[in-house]
């Protein structure tokens, strides 16, 4: 059937899916139960201006879109997409995990469970029929979504994707938990995606193989993401469900809400509008906007008001001058003239300093005028790109304008530098080979000292991954194969297989490092000549740093050596101390700790014992039945066991007893006769909140513990008044 749409003639295949389903007389006189389409042609030929004119394209083209997996179901001979052999699968599997039931899907092809950014029930995405969740149930279309979404991020994760709050990593992030929460909707509340990521497999690994050989990886990707929504969700389902409980059906929930529910609890506005949708609420999505711009705008104006004084007096050096000229991948001292210096902020127009850049910090030396002005520079930045701005601390006399001077970087701290920066691209590509491909740089900090590189990873390195990789950098080391650092074109880079990173911007132009034989990266810093001038390379931490980002640091040459020499020195010490040989050390600390354990549990039982010891006494001062008494010098457990012996003992009826303890904190210990007449627990239920804890309650025997071991004596007296009031009674 052909016809015309807002932009030029349109042709659209239906299927008719048979008079049981409506109307004859085509998809213009029948309900949308009966014609599906399934191909829909678009000859874009006009532009409509804003008073509806149609003025012709420049360059007129067609958008052809066929429904695959609705063609599919023409072909099966089924009535949804949903009964189709793979998704029926799935969709079975999805009702399995969650415990939820499905009816076999007849009430059209359903392909709204696909689009994260609507609700179920609205149109499918490429432009069939809005009938996908007509006359299923809220579990059936809850199951869909499940479904449909699992199949979605484990291609995702699968092709390399993280979720994120950026880029494909945020749409990614957004389908897992509009899937997470629909779970929670059937009242799942064990993990899900997992599963379905398995299932997903078991149904499409056979024709996806990379998605089978990374089978384990994806699973745990999309399991971390679901525990870590899992655990706000219920906090964020409850805030949304207060705000909720004061509107009816057709309010509207404010804007700064649901920004509250994205910015704090990571809710999409999405996920928001199909909760309240189910209320028959809508979500001010104009407040919404007004808020996220609100947010934006405030940190944009602060960066702009930080900048605006540094970035103007160079914008104007580089229009009069042009862009300073590096000479410090080949030298290491130049002569130059100063351009510009004030504030303590120098540029000159040539120079071997490196500016901070690329996770390299910059330079620091000297620079001397032919007239003796000397000055050491402590930092060297960009000021506007292209221009390094030299950060200099004035030593004798004073460099102006015009000047001729001799720059000099401090070259052995270069030189580290280089070896450092060398090293983050061998452990880059050491990661990849021991953790997986999807590894990605996310940052990196190359110092004189350490280097520190941010990486893709869904979970904390083990000590058998650290060791791995230390072995495969060290083992690039050792070969010392030479390293090529030079300029190409961006064609040549990729041609040569250097890795660039998704969202990063390049000119035709780049800056290749091909580090041994396996390591071929983008980067512009400076580097070693051969991979053997690194010396050695140790990690000394790994850490997370957010979500599905880890940290590692690490040493290399000399650093590597003091390094080793520190810790030798400690294990030293710590022998000596234990008087055992620096070899024995791990058997040494084991038999010190055993006889340290050993010793406080004497003196935990002289403790008790002395304690004891007292029960007597304690007993004689007892006031109607009645013993409230500070004891300290004892623990917990001997706490107790007094309150026990002092109980027990001729014309005692209840007891309270309180200690300060030696890690700081307080404790408190009350028991009471089997008479009735007191309640253990109710003597220091006032009492235990004083000194900030809790603990058992029970009308015999009640302990608890608190940090507020200065409030002990008033607990004490609370207890008093509380058996005082039994007693008065």
């Amino acid at each position: 059937m052909a016809d015309t749409g807002p932009c030029g003639p349109c042709s659209e295949i239906f299927w008719d899916r048979g008079p049981e389903y409506g109307p004859g007389g085509g998809p213009a006189f029948g309900g949308d139960e009966r014609y599906i389409e399934i191909w829909n042609l678009v000859f874009m030929q006009f532009e409509t201006t804003a008073d509806g004119t149609e003025q012709p394209l420049p360059k007129p083209s067609i958008d052809t879109g066929l429904g695959l997996e609705r063609t599919l179901a023409v072909l099966q001979g089924v009535d949804s997409v949903w009964e189709t052999d793979e998704l029926a699968r799935l969709l079975a599997a999805a009702g399995k995990i969650t415990g939820a039931r499905a009816r076999p899907a007849s009430d059209g092809t359903g392909d709204d469970a696909a689009a994260p950014d609507r609700a179920a029930g609205s149109a499918g995405s490429d432009g069939g029929a809005a009938n996908g969740a007509a006359g299923a149930s809220s579990a059936e279309v809850s199951l869909r979504i499940l479904a449909d979404h699992a199949r979605s991020t484990a291609m995702l994760v699968s092709d390399g994707v993280f979720p994120s709050n950026e880029a494909r990593g945020y749409v990614l992030r957004r389908i897992i938990r509009r899937a997470v929460r629909h779970a929670y909707l059937l009242g799942v509340a064990k993990p899900v995606m997992g599963p379905m990521v398995d299932a997903v497999v078991e149904v499409m690994g056979g024709a996806h193989p990379d998605l089978a050989r990374n089978h384990g990886y994806v699973r745990d990707v999309i399991d971390q993401e679901e525990r870590r929504f899992a655990e706000t969700l219920r906090t964020g389902q409850a805030i949304l469900d207060e705000r909720l409980d004061g509107l009816a059906p057709g309010d509207t929930l404010a804007g700064d809400v649901a920004f509250l529910l994205h910015d704090t609890y990571g809710f999409p506005l999405e996920v928001t509008e199909e909760i309240t949708a189910e209320r028959g609420i809508e979500v001010d999505a104009e407040g919404f906007r007004e808020a996220m711009s609100a947010q934006q705008q405030r940190a944009k104006q602060a960066r702009k008001t930080a900048a605006a004084d540094d970035v103007s007096p160079f914008a104007r050096l580089v229009d009069d001058h042009g862009e300073t000229e590096f000479t410090g991948r080949d030298q290491t001292s130049s002569t130059a003239r100063v351009l510009h210096a004030t504030d303590g902020r120098l540029v000159l127009d040539r120079t071997p300093f490196y500016a901070e850049s690329g996770g390299q910090i910059g330079d620091t030396g000297e620079i001397v005028s032919a007239a003796g002005a000397r000055a050491r520079v402590a930092d060297t930045r960009y000021g506007v790109p292209g221009l390094h701005v030299h950060h200099i601390e004035p030593v004798e006399g004073e460099l102006r304008p015009g000047d001729e001077v001799t720059a000099a970087i401090d070259a052995d701290r270069r030189a580290a530098i280089r070896r450092n920066h060398t090293a983050t691209h061998l452990l880059h590509w050491a990661l990849r080979q021991a953790l997986g491909e999807h590894v990605k740089q996310q940052g990196s900090e190359v110092g004189p000292d350490r280097l520190r590189f941010d990486f893709s990873h869904y979970a904390a390195m083990t000590p058998a991954q650290i060791a791995e990789v230390e072995d495969l950098v060290n083992d690039e080391i050792l070969a010392n194969d030479p390293c090529r650092h030079f300029e190409t074109t961006m064609a040549q880079a990729q041609q040569l297989g250097a890795i660039a990173f998704f969202g990063d911007k390049y000119g035709d132009t780049v800056r290749v490092l091909e580090a041994g034989r396996h390591s071929v990266e983008l980067c512009g810093g400076t580097h070693v000549r051969a991979l053997g001038d690194i010396g050695a390379f140790k990690i000394t931490a790994e850490s997370s740093i957010g979500s599905n980002i880890r940290r590692v640091e690490a040493v290399t040459g000399r650093a590597v050596l003091e390094l080793v020499r520190r810790q030798e020195a400690s294990i030293t010490e710590a022998a000596q101390a234990l008087g055992v040989p620096a070899g024995e050390l791990a058997e040494g600390v084991a038999k010190r700790q055993a006889e340290t354990k050993a010793l406080r549990d004497e003196v935990a039982r002289l403790g008790r014992e002395a304690a004891l010891g007292r029960a007597g006494e304690l007993a004689a001062a007892a006031v109607d039945g009645v013993v409230v008494a500070r004891v300290d010098g004892v623990d917990r457990d001997g706490l107790r066991d007094l309150a026990l012996s002092v109980r027990d003992r001729d014309g005692v009826q209840a007891v309270v007893l309180g200690a300060a303890l030696g890690s700081g904190g307080a404790a408190l210990a009350a028991a009471a006769d089997g008479s009735g007449r007191f309640d253990a627990g109710a003597l220091i239920d006032e009492a235990k909140r004083t000194i900030g804890g809790g603990g058992r309650s029970r009308p015999d025997l009640s302990t608890a513990g608190g940090k507020h071991a200065d409030r002990l004596d008033q607990a004490l007296d609370q207890a008093r008044a509380a058996a005082a009031a039994v007693g008065g009674g």
